[in-house]
């Protein structure tokens, strides 16, 4: 389980085939802190720790991850955000996020508004359902509101730490984005259409 807090980006340093997958070995300064069986969002997919060394961790993408997030679109050079397991005890400061991706978006437009950013990001039709105008979505990990929403598009405000923290930076039309949507939202409708499967 995360919050989508992200502690610190990281740079793909290497992808290559491994049995029908991936391996991705990835940079970064929290590779020390990681321990082999390790999890760790990865652009808010989770992923688990199969090699490490005091500056770089690899993990293994199956084939379905591969399909189904951004993560297959990786080059070497590229950043990804990094968000360790919440520990027990620790403060929530973002929202339940489990690492498990509901699909990719579409960044369309990115929006400067003084020192802030406005980003609308167009989702499937399928995850329609999940959002709602002031709820919470991941987005490449990190933990943001819905501002707007439109039938087929949301708008999420950056505020300028996220900006200069996170690999939205780099968004720009056409890019590519994980999208998970609030676990809470996911209980609801699925009670709901049981509920109405019944009657």
């Amino acid at each position: 389980m995360f919050t989508g807090l992200i502690e610190a980006t990281g740079t793909v340093r290497a992808r290559g085939p491994v049995a029908g997958g991936q391996r991705l070995t990835i940079e970064t300064p929290l590779a020390a802190e990681l321990a082999l069986g390790d999890s760790v969002a990865t652009s808010g997919v989770c992923l688990t720790v199969v090699a490490r060394d005091a500056t770089t961790w690899s993990a293994d993408v199956s084939p379905e991850t591969l399909r189904v997030t951004a993560l297959g679109g990786l080059a070497e050079g590229d950043e990804v955000n990094l968000e360790r397991p919440l520990a027990i005890g620790s403060r929530l400061g973002g929202h339940f996020v489990q690492g498990h991706v509901d699909g990719t978006g579409r960044v369309d437009a990115v929006l400067p508004e003084g020192e802030f950013y406005r980003v609308r990001i167009s989702f499937p039709p399928q995850l329609a359902a999940y959002f709602i105008e002031k709820g919470s979505v991941a987005v490449d990990g990190i933990s943001l509101t819905v501002a707007a929403l439109a039938a087929s598009t949301f708008d999420v405000q950056i505020i300028p730490h996220t900006w200069t923290a996170t690999t939205l930076r780099h968004a720009q039309p056409g890019t590519i984005v994980n999208l998970e949507c609030d676990m809470v939202g996911k209980y609801v409708l699925r009670s709901l259409s049981l509920g109405t499967a019944r009657s």
